[in-house]
């Protein structure tokens, strides 16, 4: 029991040091930054002396300006006045004579000037007061965010706000936002650091390209002027739900390099096996076709080689193998609406990307059983663009798109493929789902990257409502010719 009481004193007494060399460290900057805002407010001043400086000896050389005007005005009247007096002067000898005065009586006798120089004064009775009323620029104080203004929309989120009081002195702003996995307030522990946009001039801001890997995000604003930062405005969270998924390893075909978002063909994937597990392995599925096959099915097979494979580690039963070159997502779709794009390398020969049962057999391919639908593109031999299902294919005559969509409404039964750039449709499946679905993935020769955490665009989101609709007038359509039909059997009965 000494020991803990020692044991406590210590970390006491190391706290306490801890805490002295903070008091001194912050006084310290207290000294140094109260040194710093004297050397800065005294530039202040030395600046507004240097204008008025300016302006003093701007306004002085004006006064001067404009003496130099009059007195010469003046000098000239004063010239030809004096002249015009001796002349008359040496006319008076002959007053008989008044014509010759002509020029003395021509001269106007004001002056061309004034002795006023006040015009020329100024009055600081108004600047005197702002300066006497000059002080320290307040901090601003904390701006709104307007959550009906707020919109998130295609991975993007907008972010609107305003100042209680307006304040003509405020510079900027600086938005903070953080992913998290809580609704509500912002909480303290578990979370993840704030992320910092600064020097944003308007009262929104848009934050674009985002991935949505958690459900909600919060958000909080700061106002600044040119001396200080003001407080934060309440914190608000916005739901950002998306569908996230990474491929399943465990599922994975051995000549299939897995990461959480990535998948490539391995060649190598099993090598150095004993022949008989291969042969254990492989009991049961399809043997290797040949190059027509293959050219045919577009789901090319490697030639037979001294390649082994090990046996699927216990507890992945699921692990595709054989010609099933597969891996399935790591989560299921049970409900609701989602979308989620894969981008293939350029030189990838041949892919698969679509959805499928949790009970896809480990020699099946994708497209190829009634549990599977997909679209594939195959660039081995001859080129090919197909959707897949229950063993049937339908060429697309659509571009190959660099990168593909995929949007599935589970509760609608609907799977639809899009070009992920312009979001033109590819193909669609109309399918009643008896059980959950997992994304499916097919790759030879290349690779295939995964994009989650999106939201389902906005154009897939008004095509699927126009399809929806249009699919709905074809039903009554469809039911009305049914009807039809109905009525015309009947009468054929009734005549019989």
């Amino acid at each position: 029991r000494d020991s803990q009481i020692i044991a406590t004193l210590a970390n006491k007494n190391e706290e306490l040091q801890n805490f002295i060399e903070t008091l001194n460290h912050t006084l310290g900057r207290v000294q140094v930054n109260s040194t710093q805002v004297v050397s800065d407010l005294e530039e202040e001043f030395d600046t507004l002396y240097s204008i008025l400086d300016e302006m003093k000896e701007s306004m002085t050389n004006n006064i001067k300006q404009e003496t130099v005007r009059k007195s010469h005005e003046l000098q000239n009247q004063l010239t030809q006045s004096t002249s015009a007096l001796e002349s008359a002067e040496e006319l008076l000898e002959f007053a008989n004579n008044a014509v010759t005065m002509a020029p003395a009586f021509r001269l106007t006798l004001k002056p061309k000037a004034t002795d006023n120089m006040t015009h020329l004064m100024v009055d600081f009775s108004q600047e005197r007061q702002l300066l006497q009323g000059l002080k320290f620029l307040p901090v601003p104080g904390a701006p709104e965010i307007m959550l009906g203004d707020c919109l998130v929309i295609d991975n993007e989120v907008t972010v609107a706000w305003r100042m209680p009081v307006e304040d003509s002195k405020i510079d900027h702003y600086i938005l903070e936002y953080r992913k998290t996995k809580h609704e509500g307030l912002p909480r303290v522990k578990d979370e993840q650091r704030w992320e910092v946009v600064d020097d944003i001039k308007s009262t929104e801001h848009t934050l674009q390209g985002l991935r949505f890997d958690t459900r909600f995000m919060n958000f909080r604003v700061r106002a600044c002027n040119k001396a200080a930062a003001g407080d934060y405005s309440d914190p608000v969270t916005l739901e950002t739900r998306a569908f996230n998924f990474g491929f399943d390893s465990t599922s994975s075909h051995l000549n299939l390099k897995v990461e959480d978002r990535s998948v490539e063909w391995d060649p190598q994937g099993g090598k150095g096996v004993d022949s008989k597990v291969k042969g254990k392995e492989n009991k049961g599925s399809a043997h290797f076709t040949n190059l027509k096959d293959m050219s045919r099915s577009g789901t090319p097979s490697p030639k037979r080689t001294s390649l082994t494979r090990s046996p699927a580690p216990r507890g992945a039963r699921d692990r595709f193998t054989g010609e099933s070159y597969t891996v399935l997502g790591d989560t299921s779709v049970e409900s609701g609406q989602h979308y989620w794009e894969v981008k293939p390398q350029k030189d990838c020969k041949s892919y698969s990307v679509g959805l499928a049962y949790r009970n896809l057999g480990k020699f099946d391919q994708l497209g190829k059983t009634s549990t599977s639908w997909c679209i594939h593109i195959n660039n081995w031999l001859q080129n090919s663009f197909a959707a897949k299902h229950n063993n049937k294919a339908k060429n697309l005559d659509v571009p190959v798109p660099d990168s593909v969509g995929v949007y599935c409404d589970f509760d609608r039964g609907q799977l639809s493929f899009y070009n992920a750039e312009n979001k033109q449709l590819l193909h669609t499946f109309k399918v009643k789902f008896t059980q959950p679905v997992v994304p499916a993935f097919m790759v030879w020769c290349g690779g295939l990257t995964l994009s989650t955490g999106l939201q389902i665009p906005s154009a897939v989101r008004s095509f699927q409502k126009t399809e929806n609709g249009l699919g709905g007038s074809n039903s009554i359509r469809n039911n009305l010719f049914q009807g039809c039909k109905l009525l015309k059997i009947n009468r054929f009965f009734l005549m019989l």
